[in-house]
């Protein structure tokens, strides 16, 4: 929003400069030229690629919404949505990455027979989304103790409900995962952004116990290189692993 209010002095500069020479100037005019600057000031900025598509995009779809004569609930229906989707995604930097079964049966694979205490295994997904790989390992693996935590409301309230309508034995808790202690995890799995890594490992570091390992999917840290890399799925993104 910052950047697209940015965007707009330049854009009412350039139109006023259009009407003096008698350039036709409509609002479809209007909002691409602004979608065009809040592109650029994207661009110069050095943010996410996908971010210059959205600050194009904003204005065109405020003047469609505005033809389509939509509802004002609707927008308060669909940032709430968004809300309960992403939530602090701003300050965690990571959002919404889903993995898929090839991914889950990787990690099956990884998870030991008995834990490091001679009991049931356990596992925890930081960051579990709708719950697919914690679903999954209850189902494969009975006699594990697995649990996701999932910090935004939408996602854990979907995974809560689709273990309670399985009878999966799989938990979900809705916090944040900086606040566990991954002691008492023999597996930890990951799959976060970039910019998550650094915090991971040196948490993982603190806490994790001779014997557990953290696995994490398609993000490496940099502090030390994994002792070992699994291509899990066709396109070669690995799983990589480093044992405590």
């Amino acid at each position: 929003m910052l950047i697209q209010c940015g965007a707009l002095p330049l854009t009412l500069a350039i139109i006023y400069v259009m009407a003096s020479f008698r350039f036709p100037v409509d609002y479809l005019t209007v909002a691409v030229l602004q979608g065009l600057l809040a592109a650029a000031l994207t661009w110069k900025l050095a943010l996410a690629p996908w971010w210059r598509a959205i600050q194009l995009l904003f204005p065109l779809a405020v003047l469609t919404a505005l033809a389509l004569h939509l509802p004002s609930w609707l927008a308060g229906a669909v940032f709430l949505l968004l809300l309960g989707w992403y939530w602090s995604t701003f300050r965690t930097q990571v959002p919404y990455y889903p993995s898929g079964p090839a991914v889950w049966d990787a990690v099956r694979q990884l998870l030991p027979r008995q834990g490091r205490d001679g009991q049931a295994p356990r596992a925890i997904d930081i960051g579990s989304g709708l719950g697919g790989l914690s679903l999954y390992l209850a189902r494969v693996r009975p006699d594990a103790d697995i649990c996701g935590i999932e910090l935004a409301p939408l996602p854990w309230l979907v995974s809560w409900l689709r273990a309670r309508l399985a009878g999966s034995r799989a938990r979900f808790v809705r916090g944040d995962y900086e606040r566990l202690d991954f002691s008492q995890f023999d597996l930890v799995f990951a799959y976060l952004s970039p910019a998550a890594m650094s915090g991971l490992w040196r948490k993982a570091v603190a806490e994790m116990c001779p014997g557990s390992m953290l696995v994490s999917y398609e993000f490496i840290v940099k502090e030390r290189s994994p002792d070992s890399i699994i291509d899990a799925t066709e396109g070669g993104v690995p799983l990589y692993i480093w044992y405590f």
